[in-house]
């Protein structure tokens, strides 16, 4: 038996995206996701975390096909005619929305894949035959409040979703003044 066949529980996997050109590059990272692909379990969807949806609320995409976004500048062009048209799974937007109870979780039809989310996925499902729903990060909470999100949609990984977090080590924009706020760099970030 494969080992994409066995039943069991599926991964919670950190993906450091780096660079946006990795969606259209081979080289040691990219490889490393198609083999996580190849040698992993197919899961019935993806909940992915990803550091590019941080915002000041807890929000669960709902569409049956999320759109490829595009959300970084000054790269080549043909990275922003890459599309990734994996579905989208309502049912399990739900499922986290339900999980996270008592907290509120808005259902939103606006935002898509971003590509910490599809710059590694199109590497892990070329196919792009997993349905992916993104879960935001609010940017007004703590870590211990994160920690508790990740406690209670842990029981997805037991019902067929690989839950995926991406972002790199360091990885703060708001610094680069893109943001709403611009604060001071993390004095261990500023060391790293």
């Amino acid at each position: 038996m494969s080992p994409r066949s066995v039943n069991r529980m599926l991964p919670a996997i950190f993906f450091g995206h780096g660079n946006p050109m990795n969606a259209v590059l081979d080289n040691s990272y990219t490889e490393a996701w198609r083999r996580i692909g190849r040698e992993s379990p197919k899961p019935k969807a993806v909940l992915s975390i990803s550091a590019h949806w941080f915002v000041p609320e807890t929000c669960v995409t709902i569409t049956t096909a999320p759109r490829t976004i595009h959300d970084f500048g000054g790269f080549p062009r043909d990275l922003y005619q890459v599309q990734y048209p994996a579905p989208g799974d309502p049912e399990l937007a739900r499922r986290v929305q339900t999980l996270l109870a008592p907290l509120p979780v808005m259902l939103d039809e606006t935002w898509g894949l971003d590509h910490g989310t599809w710059c590694v996925l199109r590497h892990v499902y070329p196919e792009a035959d997993v349905p992916v729903v993104q879960l935001s990060i609010d940017e007004t909470q703590p870590a211990s409040f994160h920690f508790e999100i990740g406690r209670k949609i842990a029981p997805l990984r037991d019902e067929g979703v690989m839950i995926v977090g991406s972002g790199n080590l360091v990885h703060n924009l708001h610094t680069y003044a893109w943001g709403r706020h611009v604060p001071d760099p993390y004095d261990w970030a500023v060391r790293f």
